[in-house]
């Protein structure tokens, strides 16, 4: 596994800052910062902003989109599944 870059944690910050919410379910628990595309594929995705987004653990969204249910794994149309997604939680009966 590669190193986090020791700019990483103000990286995360910032992003949570800017989109401090589950893009799937719309979460505010146990937040995660997850790579859309992983860095260990690029390693210069790490700080890329435009490789980011908010995901939450509490709902299990994180491993179910990010990673397709396989930590292994990734999921390079996680922001489309999540926008459609998060449709059907805004409009759920």
């Amino acid at each position: 596994m590669l190193a986090r870059s020791s700019k990483w944690p103000k990286t995360r910050e910032t992003h949570l800052e800017k989109e401090p919410t589950c893009q799937a379910c719309g979460g505010k628990k146990d937040l995660s910062v997850h790579h859309i595309i992983p860095y260990h594929l690029d390693k210069d995705k790490e700080l890329d902003p435009t490789n980011l987004i908010t995901l939450c653990e509490h709902n299990h969204c994180h491993l179910t989109f990010g990673h397709l249910f396989l930590w292994e794994s990734h999921n390079p149309k996680v922001q489309e599944d999540v926008a459609a997604w998060f449709i059907k939680v805004l409009k759920r009966p």
